[in-house]
C-alpha cells in the first residue's frame, strides 16, 4: 500500500504543493476502504517509504474517514 500510495503523490507532485496534498488526500478518501487507510496511517507513524506528500495527507485526514 505504501508504494499505491506513492504512485498517487507522485501524480500529484506537479502541482504546488498544498493542491497536492489535497490531491492526495481526496483521492485516498474516495478511493480507498477504511482497512486501507487504517493501515497507511499506521505506516504514517513511523513515516517509513512514504512519500513526504502522502505523509502529509494522512496527518490532515479525518479520523473517522
Amino acid at each position: 500500500m505504501v508504494e499505491q500510495a506513492n504512485q498517487i503523490a507522485v501524480h500529484f507532485a506537479g502541482l504546488p504543493r498544498e493542491e497536492a496534498i489535497a490531491g492526495v488526500l481526496d483521492h485516498i478518501q474516495r478511493f480507498w476502504d477504511r482497512r486501507m487507510k487504517d493501515h497507511l496511517r499506521d505506516v504514517a507513524k513511523d513515516g517509513d517509504g512514504l512519500h513526504e506528500l502522502v505523509a502529509e495527507a494522512v496527518k490532515r485526514m479525518p479520523i473517522d474517514a
